[in-house]
């Protein structure tokens, strides 16, 4: 590593983990999702707080245990500071450029400082970079590094191997931290204090290896940064959206691409578990898994972009993942396509401000979710409509899931919303199994499953909707409203501007928003047998701008839009629920389903043939 200009540095002693300097990442008292920030190397990820703590990162991939989980709990379950020790009296951040490359700046009374944070493309081995400039002044800086393995349960056995370098080891898990300034071991932790001068720099390179492997080489942390800014800069400038939302597509794309798998394609539905739905509640899921549901969605999206290699690379995913037994095709696969992915509770973590059970693994995997048949048959659809090489397996499995689904529509389910109490017949599981027979028919013309097509859509027309309500209903047997209903024109099933479709935007406009914002359904009447109270479901609230677009409200459809834009933290990132009250994110982050639909949304609002009217049809 190089070092430029003069650099001092000094050992302090350390109380503990210095539990007050990691402290200093929260205000008064309590933490916000939006002051996070994302780094990745598309196989796994990192969120970095705006006071340069690194405080979630699981290693080696995004669904492993978490080796920092300060985020879900406090320093005592990991977290890794870079920061000066004055009091900061202003920040700033941003992403350089078209990247994931994050640049954080610090001003104190003593000068001004710059953290770079980024995860260079993996190679042999999976690194953190962390670089500190000193631009102005004298600035007292401060890097602590506490990792606790297993979701933050595991202190590894920590060992000085020179003064530069200090490597940690847990069980199969063994990291190297090395620098361009003096380490050393104090308590669990590893610290390094230093003084930065204007033009002086400290590197520090964090690098993560089976502890059965030899030490990985050393990573130059400049020539790192060079071949990660320029990934990223050349893969965004591929982006063919050219309307008046650039900024923001580009960013939720780089996004998807950062929570995208590299060795399988397959994209999470967030980095992260068990951030609440609510403050301090117990709806808190681990999202680090592929859901079916999002295929059609992930895939227009791609397309539309001009991503035509991630698409294929995701619909490739999903044919791996679901190959086999079609009765037993799941929601949810973990990166590889495993289908077991258990769900259990982590009761040494205190939760992410208090919410708590912290759960990893999720047990939605084991449920029968009807609409993800017909997720998943348009997925290939639109495929195939979109030139995509189509691959030999897609006719057969097409085939073989409309046989299951013709068994199986006719069951209660649960439901897009994954409830874990007693199965319904949700309205919109029933209106995607109408998409997959359409989707078939409009290919084939196939008078069986024509026949099949026309027999859901009138029982969905007949039982799912609330004539005196002139709206749909969430499930049969009820005249609770349901923002997944929103989906009906979106998906073709109803005609947008048919009386039915416009009634339920109107019902749902004055029954389930919030200060100007979607609910999924209201708390009070929850079909999950969960304890009441979320946020807005933020997709829930693109979908409303779709339907104002097709129906003619084109103003409304922009005004909701760009509100929606204007929830993204400052780095552009958007997490999968909002509470409109008190003006803060909610639920995991970054969210894959929250960012695709900004990006589908703002096609539809910006081409002549976006998303939304590629899903619609004239099966009705």
């Amino acid at each position: 590593m190089r070092n430029q200009g003069r650099l001092s540095c000094v050992a302090q002693a350390m109380t503990d983990v210095d539990q007050s300097f990691w402290r200093d990442g929260a205000r008064d008292g309590r933490r916000r999702i939006e002051d996070y920030g994302l780094i990745g190397d598309r196989e796994t990820a990192a969120l970095v707080s705006r006071t340069g703590s690194i405080d979630w990162l699981c290693w080696p991939r995004f669904d492993s245990g978490a080796c920092l989980a300060a985020l879900l709990g406090n320093a005592e379950n990991g977290f890794w500071r870079v920061a000066p020790r004055a009091n900061v009296k202003d920040a700033f951040r941003r992403y350089r450029g078209n990247t994931l490359i994050l640049e954080s700046r610090f001003v104190t009374e003593e000068g001004e400082v710059e953290l770079v944070d980024l995860m260079p493309l993996r190679g042999k081995a999976s690194d953190i970079v962390r670089i500190v400039r000193g631009r102005s002044g004298k600035v007292r800086m401060r890097s602590v590094l506490d990792l606790r393995f297993d979701y933050g349960a595991l202190r590894p056995l920590v060992d000085q191997v020179n003064g530069y370098e200090i490597s940690a080891l847990a069980g199969p898990h063994a990291v190297i931290l090395r620098s361009s300034c003096h380490l050393k071991v104090e308590g669990s932790a590893i610290c390094c204090d230093f003084e930065l001068r204007a033009g002086e720099s400290v590197e520090f390179v964090l690098t993560y290896f089976a502890s059965y492997c030899g030490l990985p080489d050393p990573v130059d942390p400049y020539a790192a940064l060079g071949e990660t800014e320029r990934f990223w800069s050349e893969w965004a400038g591929r982006c063919t959206y050219e309307g008046p939302y650039r900024e923001q597509v580009v960013r939720s794309l780089i996004t998807l691409k950062a929570l995208t798998y590299r060795p399988t394609g397959g994209t999470v539905a967030a980095a992260t578990t068990s951030l609440p739905e609510k403050t301090g509640g117990t709806r808190n899921w681990d999202y680090r898994y592929c859901w079916l549901r999002d295929a059609a969605f992930m895939l227009l999206a791609f397309v539309h972009a001009g991503y035509k290699e991630e698409a294929q690379a995701w619909r490739n995913w999903l044919l791996r993942a679901v190959a086999g037994e079609p009765s037993h095709v799941k929601p949810l696969y973990a990166l590889d396509g495993d289908k077991e992915v258990f769900e259990r509770e982590l009761p040494w973590l205190s939760g992410f401000n208090g919410g708590r059970p912290v759960r990893v693994g999720n047990a939605a995997h084991d449920q029968l979710q009807i609409d993800v048949f017909g997720e998943m048959i348009d997925a290939f659809h639109l495929a195939r409509k979109h030139g995509l090489p189509d691959h030999k397996r897609t006719d057969y499995l097409q085939r073989s899931l409309l046989k299951v689904l013709e068994s199986r529509w006719r069951q209660p389910d649960s439901g897009i919303w994954e409830i874990r109490a007693r199965p319904r017949h949700f309205v919109h599981s029933k209106a995607l199994a109408w998409v997959a027979f359409d989707r078939m028919v409009r290919e084939e013309g196939n008078g069986a499953w024509d026949a099949v097509r026309r027999t859901i859509r009138n029982e969905v027309l007949d039982k799912g909707f609330n004539a005196d309500r002139k709206a749909f209903r969430r499930d049969y047997d009820s005249d609770d409203l349901d923002a997944s209903t929103l989906l009906l024109p979106l998906v073709g099933i109803i005609d947008p501007n048919d009386p039915r479709a416009v009634g339920t935007t109107h019902a749902i406009e004055r029954d389930l928003m919030e200060n100007g914002l979607v609910l999924r359904y209201r708390s009070d009447t929850a079909p999950d047998g969960l304890p009441p109270g979320e946020g807005a479901f933020l997709s829930c609230s693109f979908w409303l701008a779709d339907n104002y677009h097709l129906q003619g409200r084109r103003e409304e459809a922009v005004a909701l839009f760009e509100r929606l834009c204007g929830l993204s933290n400052d780095l552009g990132l958007l997490a999968e629920e909002y509470d409109p009250v008190h003006e803060a994110m909610l639920g995991n982050f970054p969210q894959a389903l929250s960012h695709v639909g900004l990006i589908n949304t703002a096609y539809n609002l910006s081409a002549a043939r976006g998303p939304a009217v590629d899903r619609l049809g004239n099966g009705h």
